[in-house]
């Protein structure tokens, strides 16, 4: 690999945000027990003025779910519906990758509009954040849950000390914390546990997350990929310069604070482009911050029906996550028909990233590749 070394300095302050905010909530489409509860009069009465339509199901929505005419309004949905729901199955599942367990789901979507997410490949054409209001049953089922396991008596690649449940695998916390107190809810629970930690990937910074007291329990992941790619395909989410120069202020505030990689994308110079990031992130934070971080790496996985949903909104981004002469198809652990790219090429692929983290930030512990 021929890479160009380019000058250790911080990154430049991220380009301004669009002028339109994340959530800009005028219909909240809401399930009566949701609605009636506790935490759905709080969320409620963050936006008085939007239109409340009643729904038998947050999962059965025909004006937002399976209409491909959404396409067309992807973001514009993203920004102004809001679904509030009551999670029925409080499930703890098995992961074993990079977190020991999956929470149940407080929320499900999203505001922002990552061209190569894989939740709304099961809603159909719209994913706007869908809220579980009771959170009382949700924290109760992982304590519960917890309590069971006993102490962590082993180490493993998911944490050496404590069992660490996922919480975000169905949305983006930073984002969810915006909308209600859910997320604080079980931060705040993962504080009081012995056993355990939570953990969640996101591509927001939400600094109002920096009040709240962790007290090392919260593992935050904050998800990386070079700048110029970043603005390709993680549309809506905070510019990866902003990403990287919130890590030492996360680690002061008291969280954990690890990367993923992710997804890493074959395209043109990929390879020179993540040695660019990998330097700014050398370069970026503080010697506290390298010694307790560690990383993910995840190479894209896509998907033929998104792949037809993103065409109509977004095809520019298309032309680099969907690379039939690069994948092969592959069968998700959800029984997804995914593409993937080629197996034995992938494995040259992670041989090396593995060798430019080695080069250029060989304090960061590889704790996961995928």
């Amino acid at each position: 690999m021929d890479i160009v070394t380019v000058p250790s300095s911080p990154p430049a302050e991220g380009a301004p945000r669009a002028a339109r905010p994340l959530l800009e909530i005028t219909r909240i489409y809401a399930e009566p027990a949701a609605a009636e509860s506790a935490r759905g009069r709080q969320i409620l009465a963050r936006w008085p003025e939007a239109e409340v339509v009643e729904v038998p199901s947050h999962w059965q929505i025909p004006e937002l779910h399976g209409d491909e005419r959404n396409v067309r309004r992807w973001v514009r949905i993203k920004t102004e519906a809001l679904v509030l729901g009551t999670k029925k199955t409080l499930t703890v599942r098995p992961n074993g990758r990079s977190a020991d367990f999956i929470a149940p789901s407080h929320a499900n979507g999203c505001a922002m509009a990552c061209v190569y997410c894989y939740v709304p490949r099961r809603k159909g054409f719209s994913n706007p954040v869908t809220t579980f209001t009771n959170i009382e049953q949700i924290s109760a089922a992982i304590a519960k849950h917890a309590g069971k396991q006993g102490m962590k008596l082993e180490p493993n690649q998911c944490d050496p000390d404590l069992w660490v449940y996922d919480l975000g695998e169905n949305s983006d916390c930073s984002v969810d914390a915006m909308i209600s107190d859910n997320v604080r809810d079980l931060v705040d629970l993962f504080s009081a546990l012995p056993n355990a930690k939570a953990s969640f990937a996101t591509k927001y910074v939400n600094r109002e997350m920096l009040d709240w007291n962790p007290q090392g329990k919260t593992r935050v992941r904050f998800s990386l990929m070079p700048a110029e790619t970043a603005k390709l395909v993680d549309i809506r989410t905070s510019p990866v310069p902003e990403r990287l120069a919130a890590i030492d202020d996360f680690v002061e505030a008291g969280y954990e604070v690890h990367v993923n990689f992710s997804p890493v994308i074959i395209e043109d110079g990929w390879q020179q482009k993540w040695a660019e990031l990998l330097q700014q992130l050398d370069a970026s934070i503080s010697p506290a911050a390298k010694a307790q971080l560690a990383c993910e790496i995840i190479f894209l996985t896509h998907n033929r029906t998104l792949h037809e949903v993103n065409t109509g909104w977004n095809p520019k981004a298309e032309q680099v996550l969907w690379r039939p002469d690069l994948q092969e198809a592959k069968v998700s652990q959800n029984g997804q028909a995914n593409v993937r790219y080629r197996f034995d090429d992938k494995q040259q692929y992670l041989s090396d990233f593995r060798q430019l983290v080695e080069r250029f930030a060989p304090w960061c512990r590889i704790r996961y590749a995928f």
